[in-house]
């Protein structure tokens, strides 16, 4: 653990994006596939042998899905992009909910292969309804009997116009090997994940042409100069269509959808760049900052403001302990010590790092807008406001969802009665959709969470991390009987 140092960037050259999609998508090969592109990581491992940078647990491993949402950062183009790598089952809901929260942007990760599924309409409406800036990269363009106009036409059926084509596929299935940019019009193909341009072809050039004046009309529509410009067939220039296509998106009017491989690594670098040029800057004060001020001072995402910071996320990690996840919401973070405003506690921060998956990397201050990480603080928990004590200011906590299923459980060993409470104490801790409760009536102990999977893979945790092995019992079930009537009876 640690060693590593990572450079500190100022809030303007961070980017900060929830990959969210139906299981199975390949989020997490995206995950492995950027860091690895960005020189992150020097192989890229895969989803089938248990070797990805995001899916780093035992319970992960042996799934082969995401369990708990996962921070990578990534450094491209002299800026630094926390990807937060969201499972897509929807037990472990409250992740992608704790992932939006600390991002100010999505992508919406939608296999060619299998096009529009119930995770990525069951993330879209969600999206839609708070209002969320997103973009949708179409994987596995490389898979048999993909068709790009036929996924493309679906998407924009169910899901509107405003989802436009920012990338178009060179190929298509086996055959698939490049991306053509439809701003700049330039086509690429790969090779191992080095691009090289080729010559645009007639056809693929008019369909560019086609999509370029869908995007330009978009973009004319976010201001009164753009729009008279456009009428009077005068082009854009680079700033002016960059500023446009992030108030768009922005504004909700637009949704750029890029396509790729991301186990071919292909069109990832054009990915980058759309995210680092067009997504909002965690200071754009048109972003999401999805903390809502509760009381105290108030400030802006700026560093030269005081401190503060929200904890989204606990890791309790058997080896290093508590790990507390936090977005900088204003100032800038070094070592020393901070309050705690919900708790009305100070706590001390020792050492101040990132993670990649689990690898730690230190950092000797975080800015306003970053998302970094502190170890063992004492009372902290997931939604607690973290500030400069002189400058109080809290933000509001997280809702999660209620409970809608209830396991009943026993430890296999009577021995272990004691450790089981003190085990849970901890998951719950990690997982606040997760609830455990004693029931008075008959005396069981019950977990309650969002599904089956989120429930086997705590009593998976149970046995893995706090060797407590725990076994499923029936519910028993307290019945009542209510005297409804009166009545006389005569006994000898």
């Amino acid at each position: 653990m640690g060693g590593k140092i990572l450079k500190v960037y100022t809030t303007d050259q961070i980017r900060n994006m929830a990959l969210l999609g139906h299981s199975g998508s390949g989020k997490t090969t995206v995950a492995e596939a950027l860091a690895y592109v960005t020189g992150a990581s020097k192989r890229q491992g895969r989803v089938e042998d248990g070797n990805t940078i995001s899916d780093y647990t035992e319970e992960e491993k042996r799934r082969g899905i995401s369990i708990t949402s996962s921070l990578v950062p990534v450094e491209w183009d002299g800026g630094k992009l926390n990807l937060i790598d969201a499972p897509g089952y929807f037990d472990f809901s409250g992740e992608v909910r704790a992932a939006l929260r600390a991002t100010e942007a999505a992508m919406l990760v939608v296999d060619a292969s299998a096009g529009i599924e119930v995770g990525t309409e069951k993330d879209w409406n969600y999206m839609e309804k708070i209002g969320f800036p997103r973009i949708i990269f179409l994987n596995k363009m490389d898979k048999e009997n993909v068709s790009f106009d036929k996924v493309v036409e679906d998407l924009r059926a169910r899901f509107g116009k405003k989802v436009i084509p920012f990338s178009l596929p060179i190929g298509e299935g086996p055959d698939f090997k490049g991306v053509v940019d439809v701003i700049f019009q330039h086509a690429f193909t790969y090779e191992k994940g080095k691009s090289t341009e080729i010559e645009l072809d007639p056809a693929l050039k008019k369909r560019t042409q086609e999509l370029y004046e869908m995007i330009a009309e978009v973009v004319a529509e976010t201001d009164d100069v753009l729009i008279e410009k456009y009428f009077a067939g005068e082009p854009f220039t680079r700033d002016e269509l960059l500023h446009g296509v992030t108030t768009a998106l922005l504004e909700g009017h637009l949704v750029p959808l890029m396509c790729g491989s991301a186990s071919e690594l292909i069109g990832l670098d054009m990915l980058l760049d759309l995210i680092m040029h067009y997504m909002p800057s965690p200071d754009d004060e048109r972003a999401n900052l999805g903390f809502r001020y509760e009381s105290g001072e108030e400030r802006t995402v700026s560093s030269d403001e005081p401190f503060a910071g929200v904890v989204f996320k606990t890791v309790i990690d058997p080896f290093v302990g508590k790990l507390s996840f936090f977005k900088v919401t204003a100032g800038k973070l070094t070592k020393g010590e901070v309050y705690n405003v919900t708790r009305e506690a100070s706590e001390k921060v020792g050492s101040l790092f990132t993670l990649r998956g689990k690898e730690q990397l230190e950092i000797s201050e975080a800015h306003a807008g970053d998302i970094a990480v502190v170890a063992k603080l004492s009372v902290t928990e997931t939604g607690d406001t973290l500030c400069d004590k002189a400058h109080p200011i809290q933000y509001k906590a997280v809702k999660f969802q209620e409970p809608v299923l209830f396991f009943a459980i026993e430890p296999k060993s009577k021995g272990d009665e004691d450790k089981i409470g003190s085990a849970l104490a901890k998951l719950t801790e990690e997982d606040p959709t997760l609830v455990m409760d004693r029931n008075q009536e008959t005396g069981q102990l019950l977990i309650g969470g969002q599904g089956d999977t989120q429930l086997a893979v705590v009593m998976e945790k149970l046995k893995d991390l706090y060797n407590v092995e725990v076994e499923r019992v029936p519910l028993r079930i307290a019945f009542r009987e209510t005297i409804k009537s009166t009545a006389s009876v005569q006994g000898r």
